[in-house]
């Protein structure tokens, strides 16, 4: 058997693993499960990649995120490992030729959404297929007491059950010792290991700021910090209001969030990533699976409601090493916000009766009916035509998902599909008297194995590369050749949809198991105490986050702000003024970085801070565009 450096080697061409991943790694290939807590961009999913490719036969893959999914099939394809992905809004017979060849061999990885275990089909094909290893990413999904429980995760102990000796690998960037043994208890994980690195990050100075004029803050930091920034915002509307205030102060930025269709949200992704835009106004659905390690400024406008969350989305900064800045910015009116949070998020079960009677009109269901059934869900067109509060709505829904009633997806992509219909005498008489059609039924009849007997997913983009024509016209062409029975076309869908995990009852038959309710009720109160507190303290921020997830061993930063505040009282004038004379004849060499000034036997940072900051109150130094500290 291969080492695991010669398949990291092979397929991703690095020479060492990252802290922690080999030992991941090892100890799953000795057929042991394991619990990794690793950070975000910690490089979680090359610890099942490669003992994947190390086992025989095929390991699963469980993740909650149809867009993860699909980019790691895709970058898995790339580097020649067969890997393939089963998401909402496949056909039946594509869902069953994924199956046959997750049986047969022909995969070493197979992502599945967790609501995918209970399907018929799943079900049925599971025994046969020889799987290797289970890996679970975002595993304290799984726990009612985390901050994003989802119960489809509870029914992973299903596979367990089925391969008791195969070894199980969860996997998640931030977890609590009671979220930690809840994963190990409700995946039955046996003899289980955890590795957990540490949650401090030294060259991230983090700093939470009661600011009540936002707007000139923000501006203000993203013209002191030069590089790659996020602004989080906590609603869509904002990410677009904040990125137009933003541009009108001529700092380049763009905004992004979910309700955007999924080739506008790439193309903002890659200008960001490739640095086209510097600044992304964002919700928190940016960020997941993406690697950009140069992030020099993370900013929240307004405040997350755990700290799971934020440490999450701050901990996208500075992961190249440099010195990164994650700041938050608060006002006495979010923290009476977030207060309120848990009734709104919570709501009674009559709302939560209301919404479901609602539903089951919107979508004709009749009571005794529904079950496993898919259905398309437009939020806006719901709530204007019941009147319903949006987070009334919002969250009645989440209360249905978490009691196990229905199942939400907030965006599925379903790709466009073609089946000819026709017979082939009817397709020879359309091609002489609508020759303009003839590239594109050549397209179809030359790239698309199988068109004749099944429906077949289609890109339009790439169709229109194969039959040379604008994508205008070979849209307009598919909906024709539709018109005239030709095809069958259906047209690409992104749209959330709702799904019945129950028949539906009538609205007062509809209880909630209220003591796990209030559980999680009083749980999610506990994490916005503990978020204020982070806001509110006067310690470390870092000790403060370290203690929170559980470990113990991080001592003050050094570099935070209340850490700076506490050593400014501490410093001496003759400290000073040594440092001070040191820089100016440092500088006189020539421009340098913080990093490279930081090497030059400077130990004390929260000093040099000071002496830096001093420089250029008086004029005496300035920073050009790269970041480098020059004399003026």
């Amino acid at each position: 058997m291969k080492a695991p450096k010669d398949i990291l080697k092979q397929y991703w061409g690095h020479e060492a693993f990252r802290p922690l991943q080999e030992d991941i790694i090892l100890h799953a290939l000795e057929g042991k499960d394991t619990l990794a807590v690793l950070p975000t961009g910690g490089g979680k999913s090359i610890c099942f990649q490669v003992p994947a490719l190390l086992l025989k036969g095929c390991s699963i893959v469980i993740s909650p995120l149809i867009a993860l999914m699909e980019d790691q099939v895709r970058n898995l394809n790339e580097r020649g490992i067969p890997a393939k992905a089963i998401i909402a809004g496949m056909g039946n017979l594509e869902v069953e030729e994924v199956l046959k060849d997750a049986v047969e061999g022909e995969i070493k990885l197979l992502y599945i959404s967790p609501e995918r275990i209970d399907s018929r089909n799943f079900q049925e094909y599971l025994p046969h297929i020889p799987v290797s290893m289970i890996a679970v990413d975002e595993s304290h999904c799984i726990s009612q007491w985390g901050y994003d429980f989802r119960p489809a995760y509870l029914h992973i102990s299903r596979i367990r059950d089925v391969f008791p000796k195969v070894p199980i690998i969860a996997l998640t960037a931030s977890a609590t010792g009671a979220v930690k043994s809840d994963i190990i208890s409700k995946m039955k994980m046996r003899d289980v290991q955890e590795f957990m690195t540490s949650f401090s990050r030294p060259n991230l100075s983090y700093t939470a700021e009661n600011c009540p004029d936002k707007i000139n803050r923000i501006i203000q930091i993203l013209e002191k910090v030069p590089g790659s920034a996020l602004v989080y915002c906590k609603t869509r509307r904002k990410t677009k209001e904040m990125s137009d205030l933003l541009n009108q102060f001529g700092l380049s930025c763009d905004y992004y969030h979910a309700g955007l269709d999924h080739e506008t949200r790439k193309n903002k992704q890659d200008d960001w990533i490739r640095g086209r835009t510097r600044i992304i106004a964002c919700t928190n659905a940016f960020g997941m699976g993406i690697d950009k390690p140069d992030v020099r400024l993370v900013i929240h406008a307004e405040l997350p409601d755990c700290l799971e969350n934020y440490y999450q989305e701050a901990g996208r900064a500075g992961r190249d090493g440099n010195k990164a800045y994650a700041i938050l910015l608060y006002s006495q009116h979010d923290i009476n916000e977030l207060l309120e949070l848990p009734n709104i998020k919570y709501p009674g079960i009559e709302t939560i009766r209301k919404v479901y009677h609602a539903l089951g009109n919107y979508l004709q269901v009749p009571a005794g009916a529904g079950v496993e059934q898919y259905f398309d869900f437009d939020l806006d067109t719901f709530l204007d035509r019941f009147k319903l509060p949006l987070l009334e709505v919002i969250n009645s829904l989440q209360a249905l998902k978490q009691e196990n009633i229905i199942s939400y997806l907030d965006q599925v992509n379903r790709p466009a599909k073609v089946q000819f219909t026709c017979g082939r005498n009817d397709l020879s008489e359309l091609e002489k008297n609508r020759p303009e059609l003839d590239p594109l039924i050549k397209a179809l009849l030359r790239n698309y194995s199988g068109v004749w007997d099944v429906e077949v997913n289609i890109n339009e983009r790439h169709l229109a590369k194969l039959a040379k024509r604008p994508i205008l016209e070979i849209q307009q062409g598919l909906k024709m050749l539709d018109k005239f029975g030709i095809i069958h076309f259906t047209t690409k869908k992104e749209s959330p949809q709702i799904r019945y995990i129950q028949n539906r009852i009538t609205t007062s038959e509809l209880e909630l198991n209220y003591d796990e309710y209030l559980g999680r009720k009083n749980s999610y109160k506990g994490r916005i105490d503990q978020m204020i507190q982070y806001c509110e303290t006067l310690e470390c921020r870092s000790v403060l986050i370290g203690k929170y997830f559980g470990d113990y061993k991080i001592t003050n930063c050094g570099i935070c702000d209340n850490c700076l505040k506490n050593a400014k009282k501490r410093i001496l004038p003759s400290e000073f003024a040594e440092l001070y004379q040191k820089m100016i004849t440092f500088l006189q060499k020539g421009p340098a970085t913080l990093q490279t000034i930081m090497n030059h036997k400077i130990e004390n940072s929260t000093l040099l801070e000071e002496v830096l900051s001093e420089l250029k109150k008086e004029g005496k130094i300035g920073v050009d565009r790269d970041g480098r500290i020059s004399l003026k």
